[in-house]
């Protein structure tokens, strides 16, 4: 078998050649997920230093063993990491890897994630679940063996289906119908976050969320666990359902496990669409994310412009209300061609509604503003700039 080496973070690892990246090839290394790597790191470093004492990390999807070398090496709070991988070559390069780092504190297990998690009920503080498609099926033997007031980091690939392309593997999967929309990533962030504390619901635990995000093909949700029926019952009033209309593009959401939204918009009278349940809660704690941006300098970090760019961006639009608006899809439906972003952000700015650009969509703003004022807020920004006589 022909190999190379590879040097990520602090960390070399031997990987094998390959062609291309896929689900098919037996064993590789994903240079597009470095970012993904990067950001890992650098919030479970703030985790440790938020629980103050040694922790233990289980990589259920090792591969190469890249991402729990990473761990182990780079994050001074971490004393564990178990490796798993159903993978028996997988679990081999993950070995020798591991013998290249010098990395005695990691093990590295040839299993099933599910039965790993089982046979380690309340061993670990943070549970990593980042595989190739859905982590519907490891979601339940999370929630039920990771210990109370560990952190999950989940990540799901099958964005086609929690988007809105295919609706019957959403309903399958995630139990929640979508649908597609400009904010259809967000979406599908907040229906995998239900679909999270439902599971956790089932064991009287429930989610303090820290950080999410969309990036490339791929969701990922960082959340702690707590412990409490009380707290559960409440965490579980932020689910509820989204209504949304294409013609108009009004919205409303309902809270609650059945919708008790109209079938039809109020204001246009076209048939709505309506996805859920999903996570009506916010989806980032804005002074979680400033702590990690304050300690990201004490990390060695290829990527680290490209994460501070989607955590300011992140933090900007964290008070922000359920979804946001696409100045484009606006001006399509007012039939009139688009004014720049920045001058509709002003002027939002200064009529004093919360306004933030976001880091789903380029063209995105997230504002509580009225949706009827802001299509004349645009309208009109485009009368000035072009005059009455256009």
């Amino acid at each position: 078998m022909d190999t190379h080496y590879i040097k990520e973070g602090l960390v070399e690892i031997e990987v094998p050649d390959f062609e291309k990246v896929s689900a098919k090839a037996p064993v590789f290394y994903n240079p597009v997920m470095e970012l993904n790597r990067d950001i890992s790191v650098a919030i479970i470093n703030q985790y440790a230093k938020m629980v103050d004492h040694p922790i233990s990390v289980f990589d259920a999807f090792g591969g190469t063993g890249i991402r729990g070398a990473r761990y182990a090496k780079e994050i001074p709070g971490v004393e564990s990491v178990m490796v798993g991988d159903v993978n028996p070559l997988a679990v081999e390069i993950a070995q020798k890897n591991m013998k290249l780092n010098d990395l005695d504190n990691v093990t590295v297990e040839k299993n099933d994630a599910n039965i790993l998690l089982q046979s380690n009920k309340g061993l670990f503080d943070v549970v990593d679940i980042d595989p190739f498609g859905t982590p519907a099926m490891f979601t339940q033997s999370t929630a039920a063996n990771i210990r109370p007031g560990g952190l999950i980091c989940i990540s799901a690939t099958d964005t086609s289906a929690l988007c809105g392309t295919y609706h019957d593997p959403c309903l399958r999967k995630y139990g929640a119908r979508p649908f597609k929309s400009e904010y259809c990533h967000e979406n599908g962030i907040r229906i995998m976050l239900a679909f999270i504390a439902r599971n956790l619901a089932v064991n009287q635990k429930y989610l303090e969320v820290l950080f999410s995000h969309s990036t490339q093909h791929y969701m990922r949700i960082y959340a702690i666990v707590h412990r409490g029926g009380k707290k559960t019952n409440e965490s579980l009033d932020n689910i509820g359902f989204i209504a949304h209309c294409p013609h108009c593009l009004h919205r409303e959401i309902s809270y609650g496990f059945v919708s008790t939204l109209p079938s039809k918009c109020p204001e246009c009278g076209c048939d709505y669409e309506i996805a859920g349940p999903m996570w009506l809660g916010s989806i980032w704690n804005k002074e979680f994310i400033k702590d990690t941006m304050d300690s990201v300098d004490d990390l060695q970090l290829n990527k680290k412009d490209e994460l501070l760019k989607l955590f300011n961006q992140c933090y900007e639009e964290s008070e922000g209300p359920v979804t946001f608006y696409d100045i484009h899809k606006i001006c399509k439906t007012l039939k009139i061609s688009s004014p720049k972003i920045n001058d509709v952000i002003d002027e939002i700015a200064n009529r004093g509604y919360f306004i933030s650009r976001t880091h789903f969509k380029l063209t995105g703003m997230r504002t509580d503003m009225p949706l009827d004022e802001l299509k004349q807020l645009i309208v009109d920004i485009k009368e000035e700039k072009l005059g009455p006589e256009n």
